[in-house]
């Protein structure tokens, strides 16, 4: 069968087996390979094949049938598997600019993802943060030597949903490259491919995983470009993922669709039943009517989506008194787990962004993002309830 449908892809593609027909997938934990001769080895070097390997950090048996399955779902010619989420993005920038080059970027980003901006700013390469949602911005912020195109999909924490068609066609038409992190969106309610996005990046840290076990990245595109200038950058440099990691995802892959669909489903809900609460200033969640970008989240991954952002009226004093009184969902800074998790982002993620950075991406001292996990809908929302009760 070759028309597998996503949920028959997340299960069985990208399967290696070796010579004993194991059923689970196998943990290659070596980090080196033997060859039979000096010859093979010479060989291996200058021509490495598609089932060969030669070091952990260039491949590895497990880590390869992680990125064959991730292409699969997502509709990528290839991956390229990282250590992290942050090594990802990283790679996937890094690879394709030199000093001089130019990147148009969406401001509302997570506080890792600006860092990496600053970073290559440091080695020479232009970087003009924009508002992402107004394509007016994009198109006037492209120049010559605009060489890529970066953005969230959906903007963390802030929820903001940005037009990948749109920002594709303005990027294509000057030559640059898009690159989105489309970690909110969730391989589950991805079109990036279908809608223009030439590299697509997912902290598999997230939802991948679903768990909160490991830390994984993955970028995903062309083969060219795969196996070309991102390759090479990243097993260079160090950036590859443990084929323990490997084995780990592949397994929450198996129940990625289940989860991510219970927790949009669990977010919906929340964020439905606690809009116009007497103690929020703001409810955000794109599957409500009342987000900006509304339409363009229902058109674009058909979902509101696993996170509900909420802006406490009374500020920071009011925001950890809601956290402090929660009893089911935990107070973290990661998201996509199958627990539900709480987050000031203020005094977390973005801390180190000014004042006035924050406020530029609307992350007031009240707000918390609130990943919703797959605990029962009911038990959720009375959860959130009582503590904005608290407050």
């Amino acid at each position: 069968m070759t028309d597998r449908k996503f949920r028959t892809k997340l299960v069985h593609d990208g399967i290696r087996r070796s010579q004993y027909g194991e059923m689970a997938e196998a943990m290659f934990l070596t980090q080196g390979f033997v060859y039979p001769t000096a010859e093979d080895a010479e060989a291996r070097f200058l021509d490495q094949g598609d089932d060969e390997f030669i070091y952990a950090r260039y491949g590895n048996p497990t880590t390869r049938m992680f990125e064959d399955r991730m292409a699969a779902i997502e509709g990528t010619e290839d991956g390229f598997a990282c250590a992290s989420g942050m090594a990802a993005i990283n790679g996937a920038l890094s690879c394709l600019v030199k000093s001089g080059d130019h990147i148009v970027a969406a401001r509302q980003m997570f506080g890792s993802c600006l860092h990496v901006l600053k970073v290559l700013e440091g080695f020479g390469v232009e970087v003009t943060l924009i508002d992402g949602t107004k394509l007016d911005e994009w198109r006037a912020a492209m120049r010559p030597n605009t060489k890529i195109c970066f953005f969230e999909s959906v903007s963390n924490p802030g929820l903001e949903v940005i037009d990948i068609a749109g920002v594709a066609e303005i990027a294509h038409a000057g030559g640059a490259v898009v690159v989105v992190d489309n970690v909110f969106a969730s391989p589950v309610f991805s079109r990036a491919v279908e809608l223009g996005a030439d590299v697509i990046v997912y902290s598999a840290t997230k939802h991948i995983d679903g768990g909160g076990r490991v830390l994984g990245g993955i970028v995903l595109g062309s083969r060219d470009y795969v196996r070309g200038p991102l390759e090479t950058y990243v097993k260079h440099t160090g950036g590859a993922m443990s084929p323990f990691h490997a084995w780990l995802l592949l397994s929450g892959l198996q129940t990625l669709d289940l989860r991510v669909r219970a927790q949009a489903d669990n977010a919906a809900r929340v964020a439905g039943a606690v809009a116009g609460h007497a103690a929020l200033a703001r409810t955000i969640y794109p599957g409500l009517e009342s987000h900006p970008q509304h339409a363009l989240a229902m058109a674009q991954m058909g979902s509101g989506g696993t996170m509900v952002a909420l802006d406490l009226a009374g500020g920071k004093e009011a925001a950890f008194r809601f956290l402090n009184a929660l009893e089911i969902v935990l107070l973290s800074n990661n998201l996509g787990d199958a627990k539900s998790i709480a987050t000031h982002p203020a005094t977390t993620t973005h801390k180190n962004l000014s004042e006035e950075e924050r406020a530029l991406i609307n992350i007031t001292p009240g707000l918390v993002r609130v990943s919703m996990g797959i605990e029962d809908g009911a038990d959720l929302l009375a959860d959130i309830e009582q503590a904005l009760s608290a407050v």
